[in-house]
């Protein structure tokens, strides 16, 4: 099994790679390539990016590809009525998808991990109300596709 470390890089990776695909209209198969030859765990202008779970990152990668659709209207079930993903600038989107595939899609991950991952990518990109936001949807994404399990007691293996 991967270090937490090291899924918490494949998450911020698959993050960096989701918006890089949404505003350069980039292909699943050209972000994994490019991020896995050129950006997971090497030094890009100064930047060290971390090495990472490179099967993580392809899942959640091509994972928030293919289920889109489905990952889309459950956050837009979870936002504000008159503020729907659409409108999410583009980092948060990259975001709020990548943690609404965890949650839907990888019940092998505790909600509360997923939840707290991104709450810490997002720090990583923004210091005001965004953090919240981001709790707050993936909460209600949570707690709609896995109820009863944020109402469990935390305890056990952390299985980032």
């Amino acid at each position: 099994m991967a270090k937490p470390a090291e899924r918490s890089a494949a998450r911020l990776a698959a993050v960096q790679a989701l918006y890089q695909m949404d505003i350069s209209g980039k292909t699943v198969l050209d972000a994994l390539a490019e991020f896995e030859a050129f950006w997971i765990g090497r030094e890009v202008e100064g930047i060290e990016f971390q090495p990472s779970d490179n099967n993580f990152f392809r899942d959640i990668l091509s994972g928030v590809v293919k289920n889109q659709r489905e990952i889309d209207v459950r956050i837009d079930k979870a936002l504000a009525s008159d503020w729907p993903l659409k409108r999410v600038e583009a980092v948060l989107r990259a975001i709020l998808r990548a943690g609404g595939y965890e949650l839907i899609f990888r019940k092998d991950v505790p909600a509360r991990v997923v939840i707290t991952e991104y709450v810490d990518v997002t720090h990583g990109f923004y210091g005001e109300d965004e953090p919240g936001l981001v709790n707050a949807v993936l909460d209600k994404v949570a707690r709609e596709v896995r109820p009863g399990e944020l109402e469990k007691k935390a305890g056990g293996q952390d299985k980032r």
